[in-house]
């Protein structure tokens, strides 16, 4: 045992996949103790908030200014704010409008903004503009107020004496805040979902919770197709027949399509996680039924069966004894396998909307269908569905790569 261990942490394939895996399941035990927030929390009024760090406007508005000099604030913001996507909506509107298109210089951003300011007008519709394109606009305009101001930001009080707003600061652009000094701070590094959920907390969540429905349905799917594939191929006969009809029959049955039927049949109230992880197991067990068949029927005529059956040792004492330790390694990479394809198989149900029901837990295909449904691979907020995609990716990647290496070290043939 001591040394198929020690063979085992030698192959490279398996140590790179299993430490990619440790790593994910560290992240998914150690991150809900450190920030114990619950996953499907709505903590943004707004859909899809980018990553990044949040302070409170408030908070920051009346905490100690520091003047820093860093550059000229006003050019910062334009390069921050007027992207070259922008510059040619504005161009778009203004020569749609009847501005000649040699008198925009889109270089020029002070000039460019001069002109829109000048011309635009929110309430015109040009021709061929439709009300999406209108909208577009109009939140183009917003973002562009004040972007050429060089005074400082005024900050008024109501006097309920006068009834009237009375100055009582002012921010100016060279004033910064440390953000050590902030109460109010939230780091979102991947940001919101549609709902406004932090898209990290969810991740790991629904990292754990497809995990457990892989784990689930690959230890009911090997456990079935081990079973019957010890007892078909070892008994035989009528047995081994009736196994190989219904094994045969699910064969011939595409799986995935066995599966939408008995997802969409379940219904919407009854698909929890581990009801999921059910029917994908109950599903799932036909090729290994087969290939544990094929040992079997390798093994049950070798010496040391026939000296087992010689002293009269029972059917199951033989199979537990003499016949499946010889296929124990086949069988761990069996259920490696089942894993990777459960939480495969999951994924895919829940982009169509067959997954486990969406107000209990979140998994890594009920994110993907998400982002899907609210369209964030067309409104490019790549942080909704890209992490989503990678986690997938690197749990798939990791256990094919822990296979790889046990079947270096089990299968002869592969052996150097």
């Amino acid at each position: 045992m001591k040394h198929t261990i020690r063979q085992i942490f030698r192959s490279t394939n398996f140590i790179i996949g299993f430490v990619i895996f440790m790593a994910i399941l560290l992240t998914v035990v150690i991150y809900p103790i450190i920030i114990p927030d619950p996953p499907l929390a709505i903590i943004g009024q707004g859909t899809f908030f980018p990553p990044g760090t949040y302070v409170s406007v408030y908070d920051s508005v009346g905490s100690t200014a520091y003047t820093l000099n860093l550059g000229d604030p006003a050019s910062q913001r334009i390069a921050d704010k007027l992207d070259n996507e922008k510059r040619l909506e504005m161009k778009a509107w203004l020569v749609a409008s009847g501005i000649p298109e040699s008198e925009i210089n889109l270089t020029d951003a002070e000039k460019l903004l001069a002109q829109w300011q000048e011309n635009y007008d929110p309430k015109k519709r040009l021709p061929g503009m439709t009300i999406a394109r209108l909208r577009s606009y109009q939140r183009l305009d917003a973002s562009l107020q004040g972007l050429l101001s060089t005074g400082p930001l005024i900050i008024a009080a109501q006097n309920p004496e006068s009834n009237t707003l009375e100055q009582t600061g002012a921010v100016n652009q060279t004033d910064y805040v440390n953000i050590n000094q902030l109460t109010n701070v939230r780091t979102l590094p991947l940001g919101t979902d549609n709902f406004g959920r932090d898209v990290l907390t969810e991740l790991v969540t629904a990292t754990r919770v497809s995990l457990q429905i892989g784990l689930v349905a690959g230890l009911v799917a090997t456990f079935i197709g081990l079973t019957l594939g010890l007892l078909g191929g070892y008994v035989g006969g009528l047995v081994d027949d009736v196994i190989m009809f219904v094994t045969n029959i699910f064969t011939v049955i595409p799986s995935f399509v066995l599966l939408i039927l008995i997802s969409f049949s379940i219904g919407q109230e009854h698909r929890g996680a581990f009801v999921i992880a059910l029917v994908i197991g109950l599903t799932s067990w036909v090729w290994t039924t087969r290939a544990v068949r094929a040992q079997v029927i390798s093994l049950r005529n070798r010496d040391h069966v026939n000296l087992s059956k010689l002293s009269g040792h029972s059917i199951t004492h033989i199979i537990t004894r003499d016949i499946l330790p010889y296929i124990a390694s086949y069988v761990i990479m069996a259920l490696i396998l089942q894993i990777s394809s459960a939480i495969l198989v999951e994924a895919a149900l829940s982009v169509l909307g067959l997954g486990p029901r969406t107000t209990e837990v979140p998994t890594l295909g009920l994110m993907m269908n998400w982002a899907m449904i609210y369209q964030a691979h067309l409104l490019d907020k790549w942080w909704a569905y890209l992490p989503v995609i990678v986690t997938i990716a690197l749990i798939s990647f990791s256990l094919n790569l822990m296979n790889t290496g046990l079947d270096q070290v089990f299968n002869p043939a592969l052996r150097d």
